[in-house]
């Protein structure tokens, strides 16, 4: 993550520039910290291009504690707290740190790879220290599609056997599953498959071509359109919670039906579940109720944005979310260029900043993977 970050310059929505308040102004709803960038898989949309073997530059336990310190000074409600890779399995003090984050009344959950490494035991003792949440990735319905993602045989079978001791112990499970060109014929399928599993929440990230990723195409915008209204259909059906990571337009096509509901008078049927309330009460972006820091302590705004904003470990996190001009333009919809900067979805939605970068080298200009098309300056949030 060591591109330069481009530059940003706020475009004023027609009429002048109107500031509107963030939830997340002051603190972020998530905070991810890549524990490590060392892993054993070789997956082929790794953000972080992982590395076999540990930075000795990565943060110490006592940076780690003080890290949480940080993220405990927002305030409350605490943000959530994620422990992320690379593989953070291969950390011999998580035990430690999480411990030290619920003693501070920070909530953690953790992201493993499919590998070995989470045996029921190691998370048994994670979770006694107090760890809330386990997600893992899926990316197939089936061990050929899965390991080939992963890029290591065996990969689906660790994977399986995480979610077996994940639900014996009663840990509160989250399955993360990528879209692109590769998955979007089988996603269907995973929807069956991580149906079958004592889920909480369904995580569908649509992909952001950073790091490996480059070489991986993305689904089209109309594609795009088309999984988040089943999404939205699927999540009336279901027992879990589904959300979208890198694609907010999945709050703007919630509203959009709920809106076609509710002037039909639709009833809810027998039998349909009620849709699990959404946490956040706006889309939570890149630098707008998000804020990642990397294995070394560089802040940035996304794990998918390399715009390094500077470090945990010369600076407080809370003021480089709150007052660095990369995070306070991000948090800005007004200054968005293209149809992100006149849709009236831009508060509540704001498109994928990450991806704008991708695709642009601009993070305030529009999202490609949205279709939608504007029909009015007037805001909706």
């Amino acid at each position: 993550m060591s591109a330069s970050p481009a530059p940003l310059v706020p475009q004023p929505a027609p009429g002048g520039p109107r500031r509107f308040p963030s939830d997340f102004a002051a603190a972020p709803f998530i905070v991810i910290w890549e524990a490590t960038r060392a892993c054993a898989l070789a997956c082929v949309h790794c953000r972080a291009d992982a590395i076999p073997r540990r930075d000795p530059n990565e943060l110490t336990t006592v940076e780690a504690c003080g890290l949480i310190d940080q993220v405990k000074a927002f305030g409350e409600p605490s943000p959530l707290f994620v422990l992320t890779g690379g593989d953070p399995m291969w950390r011999k003090d998580l035990v430690e740190i999480v411990g030290y984050a619920t003693a501070q009344g920070v909530s953690v959950a953790l992201t493993p790879s499919g590998t070995g490494a989470p045996t029921k035991a190691r998370l048994a003792e994670l979770q006694q220290a107090g760890l809330s949440r386990v997600a893992v990735s899926l990316d197939g319905p089936d061990a050929a599609t899965h390991d080939l993602f992963r890029g290591v045989r065996g990969s689906y079978m660790y994977t399986m056997k995480i979610i077996d001791a994940v639900a014996e112990l009663g840990l509160p499970l989250q399955i993360n599953t990528t879209v692109s060109r590769t998955t979007l014929p089988r996603l269907r399928a995973m929807a069956a498959r991580v149906a079958e599993f004592p889920l909480t929440l369904w995580a569908v990230f649509f992909l952001i071509q950073t790091g490996r990723g480059r070489d991986l195409d993305q689904i089209s915008s109309a594609e795009c359109e088309d999984v988040l209204v089943w999404l939205d259909e699927l999540s009336s059906r279901v027992p879990f919670g589904i959300k979208t990571t890198e694609a907010p337009h999945y709050r703007r096509v919630i509203w959009q039906a709920e809106q076609a509901r509710a002037a039909a008078g639709t009833p809810q049927a027998a039998g349909v579940f009620r849709r699990p309330q959404l946490r956040a009460t706006r889309a939570v972006n890149d630098g707008n109720g998000f804020v990642f820091i990397d294995h070394v302590g560089a802040i940035y705004p996304s794990g998918f944005l390399p715009m390094p904003c500077g470090s945990v470990r010369t600076a407080q996190l809370a003021d480089v979310y709150r007052d660095h001009p990369v995070f306070t333009h991000l948090r800005n919809a007004d200054g968005f260029g293209g149809r992100c900067g006149r849709c009236e979805f831009r508060e509540l939605c704001g498109g994928s900043r990450s991806r704008a970068y991708a695709a642009t080298g601009n993070a305030l200009g529009e999202d490609p993977l949205c279709s939608y098309e504007p029909k009015t300056n007037l805001v909706i949030s």
